[in-house]
């Protein structure tokens, strides 16, 4: 996989070719595989503008994801070269807003939306990483110039909430015990796996044989390793397809909600 970077109207890019470990049995780029550039991206993207990691860690605060909600317009494949944009476009309340935009090899039509392969928009808070407690944004902004920001919008509106369905009864799925594999540089799951699990928790035929359309997943706590994952689904259909919306509970609470059409 190439590492091309370069940076252009305030969006930080990367050129890449999908390698097969991030693809399924249907050759498509897997949804917790886009998490794992976006969020690789965005660390780039926020170092290069000065307020990366290590700029955080100086102050014992890091970057937690919240939100985030994409959409798979036409899915790249294995080895397909294709090129991933990134921008940050200031806050929305508590959070810190960036979007995404995958595109083929070197497709900078910025204005033409139709050739966007996936679209991506998410919602960040800043964690102090020793009292594992939010930060508030105004002791952060400082640190972010705002003529770095692009107001273009991948996905116009920040990813809402998820929840299960009012009324609904879920499935219970299984358990998942956090272990060595979930776990990232601040010490919790990281955000990707979640969507792991969750595609876990769909059928296998209708995960390798229906394209995911669209993802929405909010983190709502940490979890750590030992901790165990109980995970909950509801299964909805209609005339355009079917969603899925995947639950995960520690100890009877929530730590994600997704939901992911086909």
């Amino acid at each position: 996989m190439d590492n091309k970077e370069t940076q252009i109207e305030n969006r930080y890019r990367r050129d890449l070719e999908i390698p097969c470990f991030q693809t399924d049995a249907a050759f498509l780029l897997k949804p917790a595989a886009f998490m794992d550039l976006a969020q690789e991206m965005a660390y780039h993207a926020a170092t290069r503008l000065g307020f990366g990691y290590d700029d955080l860690q100086v102050h014992h605060t890091a970057w937690v994801l919240s939100r985030m909600h994409f959409k798979f317009n036409n899915p790249p494949r294995w080895r397909d070269r294709v090129s991933l944009f990134t921008w940050h476009k200031g806050t929305d309340g508590l959070m810190f807003l960036r979007d995404f935009e995958l595109r083929q090899d070197g497709d900078t039509d910025f204005a033409d939306k139709s050739k966007v392969l996936v679209s991506c928009t998410t919602s960040w808070i800043v964690m102090d990483t020793e009292t594992r407690r939010l930060v508030r944004s105004e002791d952060v902004l400082n640190m972010i110039p705002f003529e770095t920001q692009c107001h273009d919008n991948a996905i116009a509106q920040p990813c809402p909430k998820v929840a299960m369905p009012r009324g609904a009864e879920p499935e219970y799925v299984g358990e998942h015990k956090v272990a060595y594999s979930d776990v990232d540089i601040i010490g919790h799951t990281n955000n990707a796996r979640y969507i792991v699990l969750a595609m876990d928790c769909i059928d296998y035929d209708i995960a390798v044989r229906q394209p995911v359309k669209e993802v929405f997943i909010v983190f709502s706590r940490e979890t750590k390793p030992g901790e165990s994952i109980s995970l909950y689904r509801i299964c909805e259909e209609n005339e355009d397809g079917r969603t899925y919306t995947i639950e995960g509970k520690v100890d009877g609470k929530s730590c994600f909600c997704a939901r992911i059409s086909f």
